[in-house]
Parts: C-alpha cells; sequence; structure tokens
C-alpha cells in the first residue's frame, strides 16, 4: 500500500509541474510573439512579458488553490454520503463490495471471505468503496496550499523560458527566434520526462507537447501580426 501512494503521489506532483510549467511558458511565449510582432521593441516586450509571468502565476496557483480545495469538499462529501449509506442500507452496500470483488474475477468462498473481511472493518470498507466503487483517493486533495505553490512556481519558471533571450539580445527578431527554441526544447524534455514517469513513448510525447505547445503560442503570433498591420 506504501508504494502505491507514492506513486499516486508522484505521478500528482508531475501533473502539477506540467499544468504549471507548461500554461506559464505557452501564455507568456504567445504574449511575447503577439506584443514583438506588433511593436518590435524589446523594452515593451519585456515589460509586457514580465507582468503576464508574475499575473499568470499568481492566477494558476489561485486557480490550483480553488480546485484542489474544492475537489477536498466533494470528496468529505462523498465519504459523508458513503457513511450514511454503510449504517442505514448495509446490506446494499454489502453487495456492491460483493459486485465489485465478483467483477475482478473472485468466486464462490473466496468471494465470500474477502467480502467478509472487508465489511466487518468499518475503515476499510469505507476506503475500498471510495477508492473502488468511486474512484477517488484522499491523497489527491491532503495540500491544497501546497498545490497552489508548486502550480505557481512551475508556471513563474515556464514563463520565464520564452523571455530569457531578451533579457540579453538587443535585436528583437534574434530574441523571437532564440526564445521559440528555448520553448520548443523546454515543451519536448517535458513530454519525455512525462512519458518516462507514466506510459507512452517519449518521442512521441515530445512532439505532441511541442505541437500543442506551439500551436496555442502560434495563435498569439497571428494576433500580434493583425494587430501590428492596424
Amino acid at each position: 500500500m506504501p508504494k502505491i501512494k507514492k506513486h499516486q503521489h508522484k505521478g500528482s506532483i508531475l501533473k502539477e509541474i506540467i499544468l504549471g510549467g507548461q500554461d506559464g511558458l505557452v501564455n507568456v511565449l504567445g504574449i511575447v510573439l503577439a506584443v514583438a510582432t506588433a511593436t518590435h521593441s524589446i523594452k515593451i516586450v519585456l515589460i509586457a512579458g514580465l507582468a503576464a509571468a508574475f499575473a499568470e502565476s499568481v492566477s494558476m496557483g489561485a486557480v490550483g488553490y480553488t480546485s484542489y480545495k474544492s475537489g477536498k469538499e466533494f470528496y468529505l462529501g462523498q465519504v459523508a454520503k458513503e457513511k450514511k449509506e454503510m449504517k442505514e442500507v448495509p446490506h446494499i452496500e454489502r453487495e456492491e463490495i460483493l459486485a465489485i470483488y465478483r467483477k475482478k474475477g473472485f468466486k464462490g468462498k473466496l468471494l465470500k471471505d474477502i467480502v467478509n473481511h472487508i465489511t466487518k472493518d468499518k475503515k476499510l470498507w469505507l476506503e475500498t468503496m471510495m477508492l473502488e466503487e468511486l474512484r477517488l483517493c484522499p491523497d489527491e486533495y491532503e495540500k491544497p496550499l501546497k498545490t497552489a505553490f508548486l502550480i505557481g512556481f512551475t508556471a513563474l519558471i515556464g514563463s520565464f523560458i520564452p523571455l530569457l533571450p531578451f533579457f540579453f539580445l538587443t535585436v528583437v527578431n534574434q530574441a523571437v527566434i532564440v526564445g521559440i527554441i528555448l520553448a520548443v526544447v523546454a515543451l519536448f524534455v517535458t513530454g519525455i520526462v512525462k512519458a518516462k514517469v507514466t506510459v507512452g513513448k517519449p518521442l512521441k510525447q515530445g512532439f505532441e507537447m511541442v505541437l500543442i505547445g506551439m500551436g496555442a503560442a502560434g495563435i498569439g503570433y497571428l494576433i500580434g501580426l493583425g494587430l501590428g498591420s492596424i
């Protein structure tokens, strides 16, 4: 059981890192492309990019907090509901446990023994219903503040990737090209890491992440192109 929890925790952290980092990178890259294309000014790109980076990180952190807090409240609500049903209609809840393990392939005396073992321990019974019937794990909602900080921080880190060249280069077009290259590399590496930690082909996941991210950022370029021609 501890190993399962450890893997779930690692998967949750990876999800938060990808969510924050990719969102920050793609959004700021889109803004950078739009502003650079429309103004051709390093200074304006930096002002707009930095404002977007910090706003994005705070926004993502807040969204992460409220989302996970709502998830925790929903989980606790389902716990209360299951406890009530176990008390008021235990025969129905017992049948649900029976159905769950019958579906897993257990039958006969072994199936009855499993059901008896689970239902004689109310804590185990409740945990089984939450995990097996509702597919809800408490570990995912344990620390909303920690989740919010992680999402917000990774969003800030991701936001700075396409902005970095504008701190060191003086020609807008050069900074844009370097920023795009850095963004592509970051997205590709993120996809590879995701594939290695979860399930999937590293190269496929890498290219998929690049296509999704650059496709979204490309919208920013088109907007900048349109605004620049006005």
